[in-house]
């Protein structure tokens, strides 16, 4: 089984930046996802990040000129911590693709019910309805997100096509992420997750094996 993992930021160092500059740079996006998971969206302004950080507002737009670009970095480095998790477990030695699902089913349902996870991605989901340019960003980030979880699908399944894959994997994140709302940070149900993962895996493993090729064609009965 997968360990709880905190998604933190994975940041790619600046092209021609030094060390006082990554620093800086990730300084501001620290405090960007702090006052994000604290106190929403409303209270992501440059004035506020540089209270936090305490940095001058002209250093933080020095590093974003826009707010869109700070969102667009920290989503970024938020999605970047993700694969590098991922990927660690799609290249377990001697794991088999059973296992990695379990694991990759084990470590998504575990990071929702974190206080980042249920407030940063909830947050995003309400504004996603009204901005587009946060819309884009998101199903960006849960394309990329997805990946990992197809290559599994292929594995276990190849008579699948891509789209059906494709489909397969988003109906299996779809499922996982929409139980943020209901057994998330402090949500109704947090203290069922153990029960939720093993219906998760039973379910998820089973669907994935026994999927037939052209399946997800075919009208319902």
């Amino acid at each position: 089984m997968a360990t709880q993992f905190v998604p933190d930021m994975k940041f790619i160092l600046r092209e021609g930046g030094y060390a006082r500059g990554q620093e800086g740079y990730e300084l501001i996006l620290r405090a960007a996802l702090d006052l994000l998971i604290e106190h929403g969206y409303r209270a992501l302004s440059f004035r506020r990040i540089a209270e936090v950080s305490g940095l001058k507002v002209g250093h933080i737009s020095y590093y974003f000129p826009t707010k869109e670009e700070l969102v667009r970095a920290l989503l970024d480095a938020v999605i970047n911590s993700y694969q590098t998790e991922f990927d660690r477990l799609m290249h377990q030695p001697g794991s088999t693709p059973e296992q990695r699902l379990e694991d990759l089913i084990v470590l998504i349902l575990d990071d929702i019910t974190t206080k980042k996870t249920t407030h940063f991605f909830m947050e995003l989901w309400a504004l996603s309805n009204h901005d587009q340019f946060v819309f884009d960003r998101l199903h960006e980030l849960y394309c990329r997100a997805r990946q990992p979880l197809g290559d599994i699908i292929a594995e276990l399944n190849p008579a699948l096509s891509e789209p059906e894959r494709e489909t397969l994997a988003l109906f299996i994140s779809a499922s996982m992420e929409g139980m943020t709302v209901f057994a998330g940070y402090q949500k109704p149900f947090r203290s069922r997750m153990p029960m939720l993962e093993r219906i998760a895996i039973k379910s998820f493993v089973r669907l994935v094996r026994e999927m037939k090729a052209g399946e997800m064609l075919e009208p319902a009965e």
